[in-house]
Protein backbone atom coordinates (compact mmCIF):
# COMPACT_ATOMS: atom_id res chain seq x y z
CA UNK A 1 0.00 0.00 0.00
CA UNK A 2 3.21 2.66 0.97
CA UNK A 3 4.64 1.51 -2.79
CA UNK A 4 1.14 2.64 -4.49
CA UNK A 5 0.80 5.55 -2.91
CA UNK A 6 4.15 6.91 -3.31
CA UNK A 7 4.29 5.99 -6.82
CA UNK A 8 0.55 8.59 -6.84
CA UNK A 9 2.42 11.22 -5.19
CA UNK A 10 5.15 10.60 -8.09
CA UNK A 11 2.51 10.76 -10.35
CA UNK A 12 1.14 14.20 -8.73
CA UNK A 13 -1.97 13.16 -7.94
CA UNK A 14 -4.06 15.29 -5.55
CA UNK A 15 -5.52 13.92 -2.55
CA UNK A 16 -9.17 13.59 -3.66
CA UNK A 17 -7.72 11.88 -6.49
CA UNK A 18 -6.75 9.07 -4.68
CA UNK A 19 -9.17 9.13 -2.04
CA UNK A 20 -11.94 8.72 -4.34
CA UNK A 21 -10.12 5.61 -6.54
CA UNK A 22 -10.17 3.81 -2.95
CA UNK A 23 -13.86 4.31 -2.49
CA UNK A 24 -14.71 3.45 -5.79
CA UNK A 25 -11.99 0.00 -5.39
CA UNK A 26 -13.75 -0.31 -1.76
CA UNK A 27 -17.53 0.13 -3.73
CA UNK A 28 -16.86 -2.77 -5.58
CA UNK A 29 -15.56 -5.02 -2.94
CA UNK A 30 -18.53 -4.23 -1.23
CA UNK A 31 -20.84 -4.96 -4.21
CA UNK A 32 -19.59 -8.63 -4.55
CA UNK A 33 -21.13 -9.30 -0.74
CA UNK A 34 -24.19 -7.21 -1.40
CA UNK A 35 -27.78 -10.28 -0.72
CA UNK A 36 -30.83 -10.55 -2.79
CA UNK A 37 -33.55 -12.77 -2.54
CA UNK A 38 -36.79 -13.73 -4.19
CA UNK A 39 -40.04 -12.68 -3.16
CA UNK A 40 -42.36 -15.98 -1.97
CA UNK A 41 -44.63 -16.93 -4.86
CA UNK A 42 -43.34 -13.88 -7.11
CA UNK A 43 -40.14 -13.35 -10.08
CA UNK A 44 -39.59 -9.96 -7.57
CA UNK A 45 -36.14 -9.92 -5.70
CA UNK A 46 -35.34 -7.51 -2.95
CA UNK A 47 -32.89 -6.84 -0.71
CA UNK A 48 -31.58 -9.50 1.73
CA UNK A 49 -30.30 -7.04 3.97
CA UNK A 50 -29.05 -3.34 3.42
CA UNK A 51 -25.36 -3.21 5.45
CA UNK A 52 -23.58 -3.68 2.35
CA UNK A 53 -25.84 -1.58 0.41
CA UNK A 54 -24.74 1.48 2.63
CA UNK A 55 -21.10 0.35 2.51
CA UNK A 56 -21.82 0.70 -1.01
CA UNK A 57 -23.60 3.86 -1.10
CA UNK A 58 -21.24 5.57 1.48
CA UNK A 59 -18.19 5.14 -0.83
CA UNK A 60 -19.84 6.64 -4.15
CA UNK A 61 -21.41 9.44 -2.31
CA UNK A 62 -25.25 8.12 -2.75
CA UNK A 63 -28.42 7.35 -1.48
CA UNK A 64 -28.31 3.20 -0.64
CA UNK A 65 -32.09 3.57 -1.08
CA UNK A 66 -32.00 4.69 -4.32
CA UNK A 67 -29.22 2.24 -5.45
CA UNK A 68 -31.09 -0.55 -4.22
CA UNK A 69 -34.24 0.42 -5.62
CA UNK A 70 -32.51 1.17 -9.48
CA UNK A 71 -30.69 -2.54 -9.10
CA UNK A 72 -33.92 -4.04 -8.19
CA UNK A 73 -36.73 -1.79 -10.02
CA UNK A 74 -34.84 -0.72 -13.16
CA UNK A 75 -36.63 2.13 -15.38
CA UNK A 76 -37.74 0.85 -19.02
CA UNK A 77 -38.99 1.72 -21.80
CA UNK A 78 -42.91 1.02 -22.33
CA UNK A 79 -43.86 2.13 -25.48
CA UNK A 80 -43.68 5.80 -25.09
CA UNK A 81 -43.86 5.80 -21.55
CA UNK A 82 -41.10 4.90 -18.71
CA UNK A 83 -41.99 3.03 -16.06
CA UNK A 84 -40.46 0.72 -12.96
CA UNK A 85 -40.05 -2.75 -13.51
CA UNK A 86 -39.06 -5.71 -11.33
CA UNK A 87 -36.07 -7.77 -11.79
CA UNK A 88 -36.04 -11.26 -10.82
CA UNK A 89 -32.63 -12.88 -8.84
CA UNK A 90 -30.76 -13.73 -11.64
CA UNK A 91 -30.97 -10.08 -13.39
CA UNK A 92 -30.58 -8.50 -9.87
CA UNK A 93 -27.46 -10.13 -9.74
CA UNK A 94 -25.86 -9.68 -13.32
CA UNK A 95 -26.81 -5.25 -12.78
CA UNK A 96 -24.70 -5.77 -9.52
CA UNK A 97 -21.73 -7.75 -11.55
CA UNK A 98 -22.05 -5.47 -14.87
CA UNK A 99 -22.19 -2.26 -12.53
CA UNK A 100 -19.10 -3.23 -10.72
CA UNK A 101 -17.58 -4.36 -13.72
CA UNK A 102 -18.13 -1.06 -15.93
CA UNK A 103 -16.89 1.73 -12.60
CA UNK A 104 -13.96 -0.49 -12.48
CA UNK A 105 -13.52 -0.58 -16.12
CA UNK A 106 -14.28 3.32 -16.22
CA UNK A 107 -12.28 4.01 -13.45
CA UNK A 108 -8.99 1.56 -15.00
CA UNK A 109 -9.26 4.49 -18.02
CA UNK A 110 -9.57 7.19 -16.02
CA UNK A 111 -5.94 6.37 -14.22
CA UNK A 112 -4.37 5.64 -17.62
CA UNK A 113 -5.47 8.75 -18.87
CA UNK A 114 -4.51 10.35 -15.56
CA UNK A 115 -1.32 9.12 -15.73
CA UNK A 116 -0.65 9.78 -19.68
CA UNK A 117 -1.64 13.36 -18.75
CA UNK A 118 1.57 14.18 -16.04
CA UNK A 119 4.07 12.14 -18.87
CA UNK A 120 2.81 13.97 -21.51
CA UNK A 121 5.64 16.30 -22.73
CA UNK A 122 4.19 18.24 -25.37
CA UNK A 123 7.41 20.08 -26.11
CA UNK A 124 9.13 16.62 -27.50
CA UNK A 125 8.50 15.53 -30.63
CA UNK A 126 7.42 11.73 -30.78
CA UNK A 127 8.59 9.83 -34.01
CA UNK A 128 9.67 6.36 -32.50
CA UNK A 129 8.22 4.63 -29.02
CA UNK A 130 9.39 1.30 -26.77
CA UNK A 131 6.50 -0.14 -26.16
CA UNK A 132 5.91 -3.47 -23.74
CA UNK A 133 2.84 -6.17 -24.79
CA UNK A 134 2.35 -8.26 -22.26
CA UNK A 135 -0.99 -10.55 -22.88
CA UNK A 136 -2.81 -13.87 -21.19
CA UNK A 137 -1.21 -16.98 -22.75
CA UNK A 138 -3.51 -19.78 -24.28
CA UNK A 139 -6.30 -20.96 -22.38
CA UNK A 140 -7.39 -24.39 -21.84
CA UNK A 141 -9.43 -25.07 -19.07
CA UNK A 142 -12.21 -28.00 -18.17
CA UNK A 143 -14.59 -25.21 -18.31
CA UNK A 144 -14.01 -22.46 -20.91
CA UNK A 145 -16.69 -19.71 -21.77
CA UNK A 146 -17.05 -16.51 -23.62
CA UNK A 147 -13.79 -15.55 -22.17
CA UNK A 148 -11.23 -17.82 -23.16
CA UNK A 149 -12.81 -17.85 -26.73
CA UNK A 150 -11.72 -14.20 -27.12
CA UNK A 151 -8.28 -14.83 -24.67
CA UNK A 152 -7.29 -17.65 -27.90
CA UNK A 153 -8.28 -15.80 -30.52
CA UNK A 154 -6.36 -12.94 -29.75
CA UNK A 155 -3.19 -15.56 -29.10
CA UNK A 156 -4.24 -17.01 -33.00
CA UNK A 157 -3.71 -13.28 -34.19
CA UNK A 158 -0.63 -12.49 -32.64
CA UNK A 159 0.74 -16.39 -32.75
CA UNK A 160 -0.03 -15.25 -36.66
CA UNK A 161 1.70 -12.11 -36.47
CA UNK A 162 5.12 -14.14 -35.37
CA UNK A 163 4.49 -16.53 -38.10
CA UNK A 164 4.06 -13.35 -40.45
CA UNK A 165 7.52 -12.03 -38.92
CA UNK A 166 9.42 -14.72 -38.13
CA UNK A 167 9.21 -16.75 -41.10
CA UNK A 168 7.37 -15.18 -43.94
CA UNK A 169 9.35 -11.81 -44.01
CA UNK A 170 12.38 -13.10 -42.74
CA UNK A 171 12.47 -15.92 -45.32
CA UNK A 172 11.76 -13.22 -48.13
CA UNK A 173 14.61 -10.85 -47.08
CA UNK A 174 16.94 -14.66 -47.29
CA UNK A 175 15.59 -14.48 -50.84
CA UNK A 176 16.52 -10.32 -51.64
CA UNK A 177 19.83 -10.95 -50.31
CA UNK A 178 20.94 -14.18 -52.09
CA UNK A 179 21.29 -16.13 -49.32
CA UNK A 180 21.35 -19.80 -50.01
CA UNK A 181 18.37 -21.98 -47.06
CA UNK A 182 16.25 -24.61 -47.21
CA UNK A 183 13.26 -23.53 -47.00
CA UNK A 184 11.28 -23.53 -43.91
CA UNK A 185 7.52 -24.43 -43.97
CA UNK A 186 6.41 -23.60 -40.47
CA UNK A 187 3.23 -25.41 -41.07
CA UNK A 188 1.19 -23.42 -39.13
CA UNK A 189 -1.28 -21.09 -41.54
CA UNK A 190 -3.61 -19.99 -38.52
CA UNK A 191 -6.07 -18.00 -41.02
CA UNK A 192 -8.54 -21.01 -41.50
CA UNK A 193 -9.32 -20.86 -37.56
CA UNK A 194 -9.17 -16.95 -37.42
CA UNK A 195 -11.66 -16.56 -40.03
CA UNK A 196 -13.98 -19.35 -38.47
CA UNK A 197 -13.70 -16.68 -35.76
CA UNK A 198 -14.06 -13.37 -36.88
CA UNK A 199 -15.26 -13.57 -40.82
CA UNK A 200 -19.62 -12.56 -41.52
CA UNK A 201 -20.69 -16.04 -40.29
CA UNK A 202 -17.97 -16.85 -37.53
CA UNK A 203 -18.32 -17.46 -34.22
CA UNK A 204 -18.74 -13.72 -32.98
CA UNK A 205 -20.48 -12.44 -36.17
CA UNK A 206 -23.57 -15.05 -35.40
CA UNK A 207 -22.73 -14.33 -31.60
CA UNK A 208 -23.63 -10.75 -32.27
CA UNK A 209 -26.62 -11.51 -34.63
CA UNK A 210 -27.91 -13.76 -32.21
CA UNK A 211 -27.85 -11.07 -29.43
CA UNK A 212 -30.16 -8.90 -30.83
CA UNK A 213 -32.74 -11.58 -32.38
CA UNK A 214 -35.80 -11.82 -30.10
CA UNK A 215 -35.96 -14.89 -27.71
CA UNK A 216 -32.72 -16.24 -28.28
CA UNK A 217 -30.56 -18.10 -25.73
CA UNK A 218 -27.64 -19.86 -26.06
CA UNK A 219 -28.86 -22.74 -27.04
CA UNK A 220 -30.03 -21.08 -29.90
CA UNK A 221 -26.65 -20.07 -30.97
CA UNK A 222 -24.83 -23.51 -30.69
CA UNK A 223 -27.97 -24.80 -32.75
CA UNK A 224 -26.66 -22.21 -35.59
CA UNK A 225 -23.40 -22.88 -35.47
CA UNK A 226 -23.64 -27.01 -35.94
CA UNK A 227 -25.70 -25.60 -38.77
CA UNK A 228 -23.37 -23.20 -40.42
CA UNK A 229 -19.93 -24.95 -39.50
CA UNK A 230 -20.12 -28.49 -38.08
CA UNK A 231 -19.01 -31.29 -40.99
CA UNK A 232 -18.41 -27.89 -43.51
CA UNK A 233 -14.98 -26.19 -41.40
CA UNK A 234 -12.02 -28.09 -40.38
CA UNK A 235 -11.64 -25.87 -37.29
CA UNK A 236 -15.08 -26.79 -35.77
CA UNK A 237 -16.24 -29.75 -34.25
CA UNK A 238 -18.50 -31.39 -31.96
CA UNK A 239 -16.53 -32.04 -28.56
CA UNK A 240 -15.75 -34.84 -26.88
CA UNK A 241 -17.85 -36.44 -23.95
CA UNK A 242 -16.15 -34.85 -20.86
CA UNK A 243 -13.65 -36.84 -19.30
CA UNK A 244 -12.78 -36.47 -15.63
CA UNK A 245 -13.30 -32.68 -14.13
CA UNK A 246 -14.11 -31.63 -17.47
CA UNK A 247 -17.70 -30.09 -17.88
CA UNK A 248 -19.82 -29.90 -20.18
CA UNK A 249 -19.20 -28.55 -23.93
CA UNK A 250 -21.25 -27.69 -26.54
CA UNK A 251 -19.28 -27.06 -29.12
CA UNK A 252 -15.51 -27.17 -29.79
CA UNK A 253 -12.66 -25.04 -31.61
CA UNK A 254 -9.30 -26.24 -33.32
CA UNK A 255 -6.70 -23.75 -32.27
CA UNK A 256 -3.04 -23.60 -32.96
CA UNK A 257 -2.19 -24.77 -29.34
CA UNK A 258 -4.77 -27.62 -29.43
CA UNK A 259 -8.74 -28.42 -29.27
CA UNK A 260 -10.92 -26.09 -26.67
CA UNK A 261 -13.94 -27.73 -25.81
CA UNK A 262 -16.58 -24.62 -25.14
CA UNK A 263 -19.81 -24.03 -23.04
CA UNK A 264 -21.94 -21.13 -24.57
CA UNK A 265 -24.08 -21.04 -21.35
CA UNK A 266 -24.19 -17.39 -20.89
CA UNK A 267 -22.98 -16.55 -24.26
CA UNK A 268 -25.27 -14.13 -25.11
CA UNK A 269 -25.43 -11.80 -21.42
CA UNK A 270 -21.77 -12.08 -21.64
CA UNK A 271 -21.51 -10.34 -24.90
CA UNK A 272 -24.63 -8.30 -24.58
CA UNK A 273 -22.97 -6.92 -21.20
CA UNK A 274 -26.28 -4.89 -20.11
CA UNK A 275 -25.60 -2.60 -18.04
CA UNK A 276 -28.19 -0.71 -15.51
CA UNK A 277 -29.38 2.84 -17.04
CA UNK A 278 -31.15 3.40 -13.62
CA UNK A 279 -28.05 2.39 -11.61
CA UNK A 280 -25.60 4.98 -13.68
CA UNK A 281 -28.37 7.52 -13.36
CA UNK A 282 -27.92 7.56 -9.78
CA UNK A 283 -23.98 7.36 -9.74
CA UNK A 284 -23.56 10.29 -12.63
CA UNK A 285 -26.67 13.12 -11.16
CA UNK A 286 -26.48 11.77 -7.31
CA UNK A 287 -22.59 11.38 -6.44
CA UNK A 288 -21.46 13.36 -3.65
CA UNK A 289 -18.32 13.71 -1.89
CA UNK A 290 -16.69 11.35 -5.04
CA UNK A 291 -16.08 13.57 -8.27
CA UNK A 292 -14.45 10.61 -9.89
CA UNK A 293 -17.90 8.90 -10.30
CA UNK A 294 -18.91 12.08 -11.94
CA UNK A 295 -15.87 11.81 -14.24
CA UNK A 296 -16.06 8.57 -15.50
CA UNK A 297 -19.88 8.59 -15.84
CA UNK A 298 -19.66 12.04 -18.02
CA UNK A 299 -19.97 10.62 -21.40
CA UNK A 300 -22.55 7.84 -20.30
CA UNK A 301 -25.78 8.85 -21.74
CA UNK A 302 -28.83 6.76 -20.81
CA UNK A 303 -31.38 5.45 -22.33
CA UNK A 304 -33.91 7.69 -20.97
CA UNK A 305 -31.62 10.67 -21.45
CA UNK A 306 -30.53 9.38 -25.26
CA UNK A 307 -34.91 9.18 -25.73
CA UNK A 308 -35.26 13.31 -24.32
CA UNK A 309 -32.38 14.54 -26.76
CA UNK A 310 -33.85 12.79 -29.83
CA UNK A 311 -37.20 14.23 -28.72
CA UNK A 312 -35.84 17.83 -28.73
CA UNK A 313 -33.58 16.90 -31.70
CA UNK A 314 -30.11 16.42 -29.76
CA UNK A 315 -28.04 13.86 -31.45
CA UNK A 316 -26.88 10.86 -29.27
CA UNK A 317 -24.11 10.75 -26.36
CA UNK A 318 -21.65 8.66 -26.33
CA UNK A 319 -22.25 5.02 -24.64
CA UNK A 320 -22.13 1.46 -24.74
CA UNK A 321 -25.46 0.90 -24.91
CA UNK A 322 -29.06 0.85 -26.81
CA UNK A 323 -29.96 3.82 -26.57
CA UNK A 324 -28.07 4.63 -29.90
CA UNK A 325 -25.82 1.81 -31.89
CA UNK A 326 -25.67 -1.43 -30.13
CA UNK A 327 -22.69 -2.19 -29.30
CA UNK A 328 -21.56 -5.87 -27.96
CA UNK A 329 -18.80 -6.83 -26.15
CA UNK A 330 -17.22 -8.50 -29.47
CA UNK A 331 -17.93 -5.33 -31.45
CA UNK A 332 -15.63 -3.35 -28.85
CA UNK A 333 -12.70 -6.28 -28.23
CA UNK A 334 -12.65 -6.96 -32.58
CA UNK A 335 -12.47 -2.81 -32.86
CA UNK A 336 -9.26 -2.60 -30.32
CA UNK A 337 -7.73 -5.71 -31.35
CA UNK A 338 -7.76 -4.44 -35.11
CA UNK A 339 -6.60 -1.30 -33.62
CA UNK A 340 -3.76 -3.35 -31.83
CA UNK A 341 -2.68 -5.08 -34.87
CA UNK A 342 -2.27 -2.21 -36.71
CA UNK A 343 0.17 -0.96 -34.81
CA UNK A 344 2.01 -4.02 -34.40
CA UNK A 345 2.37 -4.48 -38.03
CA UNK A 346 4.08 -0.68 -38.21
CA UNK A 347 6.97 -1.68 -35.73
CA UNK A 348 10.20 -3.71 -35.68
CA UNK A 349 8.94 -6.83 -33.26
CA UNK A 350 10.83 -8.61 -30.48
CA UNK A 351 9.67 -11.58 -29.22
CA UNK A 352 10.02 -13.37 -25.79
CA UNK A 353 8.00 -16.80 -25.11
CA UNK A 354 6.90 -17.90 -21.79
CA UNK A 355 6.80 -22.12 -21.06
CA UNK A 356 5.29 -23.61 -18.72
CA UNK A 357 7.64 -26.01 -17.07
CA UNK A 358 4.84 -28.69 -15.71
CA UNK A 359 0.81 -28.34 -15.28
CA UNK A 360 1.47 -28.98 -11.38
CA UNK A 361 2.93 -25.66 -10.12
CA UNK A 362 5.96 -27.43 -8.80
CA UNK A 363 9.52 -25.83 -8.73
CA UNK A 364 12.30 -28.43 -10.26
CA UNK A 365 10.12 -30.39 -12.52
CA UNK A 366 10.23 -30.58 -16.45
CA UNK A 367 7.39 -32.36 -18.13
CA UNK A 368 9.74 -32.92 -21.45
CA UNK A 369 6.35 -33.55 -23.72
CA UNK A 370 4.47 -30.44 -22.32
CA UNK A 371 7.58 -28.03 -22.99
CA UNK A 372 8.09 -29.54 -26.37
CA UNK A 373 4.69 -29.22 -27.30
CA UNK A 374 4.35 -25.27 -26.33
CA UNK A 375 7.68 -25.06 -28.38
CA UNK A 376 6.50 -26.77 -31.15
CA UNK A 377 2.98 -24.99 -31.17
CA UNK A 378 4.63 -21.43 -30.76
CA UNK A 379 6.65 -22.13 -33.97
CA UNK A 380 9.43 -21.73 -31.79
CA UNK A 381 11.62 -25.13 -33.21
CA UNK A 382 10.93 -23.52 -36.69
CA UNK A 383 12.49 -20.46 -35.97
CA UNK A 384 15.62 -22.29 -34.40
CA UNK A 385 16.10 -24.05 -37.56
CA UNK A 386 16.61 -20.08 -39.64
CA UNK A 387 19.05 -18.37 -37.01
Amino acid sequence: MGLTQEAFDIMGFEDDEVMDLYKACAAILHMGEMKFKQRPREEQAEPDGDEDAQNVAHCLGVNHEEILKALTKPRVRVGTEWVNKGQNLEQVHWAVAGLGKAIYARMFKWLINRCNKTLDAKQIERRYFIGVLDIAGFEIFDFNSFEQLWINFVNERLQQFFNHHMFVLEQEEYKREGIQWTFIDFGLDLQACIELIEKPLGLISMLDEECIVPKATDMTYVQKLNDQHLGKHPNFQKPKPPKGKQAEAHFAVVHYAGTVRYNATNFLEKNKDPLNDSAVAVLKTHSHGCKLMLDIWADYQTQEEAAEAAKSGGGGGKKKGKSSSFMTVSMIYRESLNNLMNMLYQTHPHFIRCIIPNEKKASGLIDSALVLNQLTCNGVLEDTDML
